[in-house]
């Protein structure tokens, strides 16, 4: 029998029994709920912890700053897995990947795990209204049961709106591209729903228009919108934001390109592959990239590089792309204070993974590596003492479900993976987790090279980032990952090998195992 057969079939009964213990009856009366806070839960798509708030000067993140003035900003924090369907779906339940059994870009939890819980089922169970715009979970797995109304949509744009162009040059590009495929066979109404598998024009693009002319700008006039109706209503709400910069195409309106001077942006300090990493550490597939017709003889990361102007080129608009959301959210921001809302609402911030831009010699995610499992993570409960302040703790995106929780005064449902982090928004410097875990299946797109699937399970300690890859198959482990972050935080060397090594890794190997095989991890207490 295959180990991923094994691991199923155990899974079904660890399966069984969260989908039981998950479930949390009844609601709460209207009076209680009338006096819980607001909850306003922005995410970002690809959005790494490259900030003003997070030390980076060269970036201008004016917005994203203010609201960390406001918040606790975790330092080092961590997502379950850098890959979109898998982390959010994992945020969003409080369950792991492997619990969840979602390793991919298409497998809808709720084809795996019926009964599970979201957040805000859960905060609309105590009296909550939940309502969402944007990209909350993975673009074309949404989830009704999540929101007390179907989610906000916009007229006039494609099912998946990030890929959506305004140059000139690249709407002619489009429309060419369009009548060739419609001529090859497609069907119209195909292209119009999956248009950005087939339409890819440049991967960047920076037109004089203004910021509702691309989604991010539109979907920010209409939230600003539903929070003032928000406000009016009896019970509190739940509004969940996603935006979609700064995932490729880096199109934005060009006053955010002009924030910057090229050739002043600094490049990655660790472009080289690590020495001695295993072939399956590292994304070999032909980068995002690669997808854009300007890039489309992008090299994979172990066969070629980018030229400098290439590189500077996609800093130049991941940059802008980031300022221009950093705008949008100040417009919520400004929205919550002119509506006086923001003394009661709970505001949560936080990127689904994140992206390299040139480390490791790469431009994408979906890795095991420090670059794409450490994340933003921004949070502001009303009141907290420790408002205003970073907090370097360990913490995982499992953990936001129990927090929000503890933070609105909600119980916390059984059953969850995580660990409620409200104790540090009044007292960062107390002891925390001594691990946070990350994971990824390099399978079907992903494979490694020798066309094997392998799962690469990591453990980040304050000292080490361990991971250790697994034949999906077989279950027979295959390579081991070992970066010394006190020494190399760039993560530059595998010392897994290396002399002397061997009582450390044989410690790190032992805390991987018996964090993997608990609902909250022993490591983690």
């Amino acid at each position: 029998m295959r180990f991923s057969e094994l691991t199923m079939k155990s899974a079904v009964v660890l399966l069984l029994f969260v989908t039981l213990i998950v479930q949390v009856p009844g609601e709460c009366p209207a009076q209680e709920a009338e006096n819980r806070p607001n909850v306003l839960f922005i995410a970002v798509d690809d959005l790494r912890p490259e900030l003003g708030c997070y030390g980076t000067e060269s970036i201008l993140t004016p917005n994203i700053d203010r609201l960390a003035r406001n918040a606790v900003t975790f330092t080092r924090a961590y997502c379950q897995q850098a890959a979109c369907n898998p982390s959010r779906a994992s945020l969003m339940t409080g369950l792991r990947p492997d619990t969840l059994r979602v390793w991919d870009l298409c497998t809808d939890f709720r084809t795996t795990v019926p009964g599970a819980v979201t957040i805000p089922q859960h905060f609309m169970r105590h009296g909550y209204f939940a309502t969402a715009i944007g990209k909350i979970y993975h673009n074309n797995i949404p989830d009704p049961p999540s929101w007390s109304e179907e989610k906000l949509h916009i007229d006039g744009y494609p099912f998946d709106p990030d890929a959506v162009y305004r140059d000139d040059e690249n709407v002619a590009w489009l429309e060419n591209r369009k009548a060739e495929l419609i001529a090859a066979g497609t069907q119209q109404q195909r292209i119009d729903r999956y248009g950005k598998w087939y339409l890819k024009a440049a991967a960047t693009e920076a037109p004089d228009c203004a910021d509702n002319a691309y989604y991010d700008g539109a979907q920010t006039d209409v939230a600003v919108e539903k929070l003032a109706e928000l406000k009016n209503r009896k019970e509190p709400f739940f509004f969940a934001v996603g935006y979609y910069r700064p995932h490729l195409p880096f199109n934005s309106p060009k006053k955010y390109w002009d924030l910057y001077d090229c050739d002043r942006i600094p490049l990655a300090a660790n472009p080289s592959l690590p020495r001695g990493a295993p072939p399956m550490a590292i994304n070999t597939m032909r980068e995002l990239i690669a997808s854009y017709w300007d890039f489309h003889d992008a090299p994979r990361p172990d066969q070629g590089s980018l030229t400098e102007a290439q590189a500077r080129l996609l800093k130049h608009g991941y940059y802008a792309s980031v300022s221009y959301v950093d705008a949008q959210i100040g417009r919520l921001l400004d929205a919550l204070e002119r509506l006086d809302l923001w003394e009661n609402t709970i505001i949560v911030l936080w990127g689904d993974h994140g992206w390299k831009l040139g480390e490791h010699n790469s431009w994408c995610k979906m890795t095991n590596f420090e670059i794409d499992a450490r994340v933003p993570l921004i949070f502001r409960a009303p009141g907290a003492r420790e408002n205003g302040k970073t907090c370097d703790r360990l913490v995982e995106f499992v953990d936001i479900y129990p927090s929000l929780c503890q933070a609105a005064g909600l119980p916390v449902p059984e059953g969850l993976e995580g660990l409620g982090f409200a104790p540090l928004l009044d007292r960062c410097d107390q002891p925390w987790k001594s691990a946070a875990f990350t994971q990824f299946l390099r399978s079907g797109k992903w494979v490694a090279p020798d066309g094997i699937a392998y799962m690469g399970r990591s453990l980040r300690t304050d000292h080490y980032r361990y991971v250790r890859w697994y034949n999906w198959e077989t279950g027979a482990p295959a390579a081991e990952e070992l970066y010394d972050h006190r020494a190399d935080p760039l993560e530059t060397v595998n010392v897994a090998g290396e002399p002397g090594m061997e009582p450390t890794v044989q410690e790190l190997r032992r805390q991987l195992q018996s964090g993997w095989t608990g609902a909250v991890p022993d490591g983690l207490n």
